[in-house]
């Protein structure tokens, strides 16, 4: 009889006997960034939709480019005329528009925009394609068994996936490689010079003390996920929520997960050493677009999560309300370019907010993230 290890966890316990729930309960794993120790887990290894969580790679891949001196942050990223038809959320960005690689990163991170994410891995990569098989390339470096990558921003494919544990390493490779990049991820809000700052979906950002990152993601089958990081007193932990039904919920679970792993301390068991667990359908991804996306759970669920005041209602006593505005990182294109006639051959337009919910008929399941 194998020997039991029980660390921190909620109705689990880490290997080394492998922790089960039901798929639709979602996945996680909390992980502290400095040890690699593991402070809880839920279904670390079951295949799931990444969403827009996939933009970490994208990032990644583009930190590995900068390292290697093939680019730097002042590369223009170019909106192709491929990338500006990416669903929302998008800039709104027209074809020919240019904006540096600084820019680009700012606008993906805090807005997850997948028109600016396309034109991202379209101008590194040579074609979405060939940027795909460089996310691949570092995914297998790293060790992320459980991943692979169809696109930059994360629009739904069958062939797009991941896991908890994936993300994870991932996750403490960014935060460790690139400290000197680390601002990107906990940017409170952008502006785009229009007068009106828009605010990061990651609602742990000045809710939650510590935050410092890192990304959300939506797609209607993968359900509302979540990667958040805080550090306090030099302790950094790092907590990855997949397959939440709404907003709300993954903010909570994530704030939740966060609180508690600062309250306790690892017991030696780290992703390096975690070894696979869970049914033998873990390889087939989880697919919530019936439960989340459905004309029933649409008609269920028309509240936001804010207050009659506009503010997110906390559902987890470790956050608390936004105490302030939140504060803006500008930014703007490129200068346009100018035929023989000086005419500008692109123009800045007014980004545009993503929808409020999700649409029920939108096959690529594509918008909120």
């Amino acid at each position: 009889m194998r020997k039991t290890v029980a660390l921190f966890l909620w109705g689990c316990v880490v290997p080394a006997i492998a922790c089960t729930s039901p798929a639709l309960a979602g996945a996680s794993i909390t992980v502290d960034a400095g040890t690699g120790e593991i402070l809880s887990q839920d279904d670390a290894f079951q295949r799931w939709y990444p969403a827009s969580l996939t933009k970490l790679m994208t990032t990644y891949v583009a930190f590995r480019m900068i390292e290697s001196g093939q680019i730097t942050l002042d590369t223009p990223i170019r909106m192709t005329a491929r990338s500006v038809k990416e669903p929302p959320s998008r800039s709104g960005y027209k074809v020919g528009s240019e904006l540096t690689l600084d820019n680009a990163l700012k606008i993906m991170l805090v807005r997850s925009t997948n028109d600016v994410a396309m034109a991202i891995g379209e101008t590194l990569g040579g074609s979405e394609d060939k940027f795909a098989a460089l996310m691949n390339d570092e995914a297998q470096r790293l060790g992320m068994y459980g991943t692979h990558f169809v696109n930059p921003n994360g629009l739904y494919s069958d062939d797009h996936y991941t896991t908890a544990r994936d993300l994870a390493i991932l996750t403490l490779h960014l935060r460790r490689e690139y400290p000197q990049y680390a601002h990107y991820f906990d940017i409170e809000a952008i502006d785009y010079g229009n007068k009106k700052s828009q605010a990061n979906y990651n609602a742990l950002i000045g809710r939650f003390q510590g935050a410092d990152g890192m990304k959300t993601g939506f797609v209607c089958p993968s359900g509302y996920n979540l990667i958040g990081s805080a550090t306090r007193n030099g302790r950094t932990i790092v907590t990855v929520v997949l397959g939440e039904m709404t907003i709300t919920s993954r903010v909570t679970k994530a704030a939740d997960l966060l609180g508690k792993a600062f309250e306790t301390k690892g017991a030696g068991q780290t992703l390096d050493t975690l070894q696979p667990y869970g049914s033998p359908t873990r390889d087939v991804a989880v697919n919530m677009r019936p439960t989340v996306c459905s004309k029933q759970a649409a008609a269920s669920d028309n509240w936001d999560g804010k207050d009659s005041e506009g503010h997110l209602v906390q559902g987890s006593a470790y956050l608390t309300r936004l105490d302030h505005e939140p504060k803006s990182e500008q930014v703007a294109l490129l200068p346009p370019k100018v035929n023989s006639e000086g005419m500008e051959l692109s123009r800045i337009p007014v980004p545009s907010p993503r929808p409020d919910r999700p649409s029920m008929t939108d096959a690529s399941g594509a918008l909120r993230q």
